[in-house]
């Protein structure tokens, strides 16, 4: 396993390749990013449990 400062060179290393990543979540019946939530529904989204569904 990686240290703290092993993982950190390693970011800094390609930290030019790296791009920013929008996650999505289903609210209500459509899409919308994470990043437009308020403060609370952030709280909730975080809180949320998530499970795969069987077959």
């Amino acid at each position: 396993m990686k240290t703290q400062t092993e993982t950190q060179n390693a970011l800094a290393q390609v930290q030019e390749k790296r791009v920013k990543c929008l996650v999505y979540t289903r609210v209500m019946g459509y899409h919308r990013p994470l990043e437009s939530f308020n403060i609370g529904k952030k709280g909730e989204h975080k809180q949320r449990t998530h499970f795969c569904e069987s077959r």
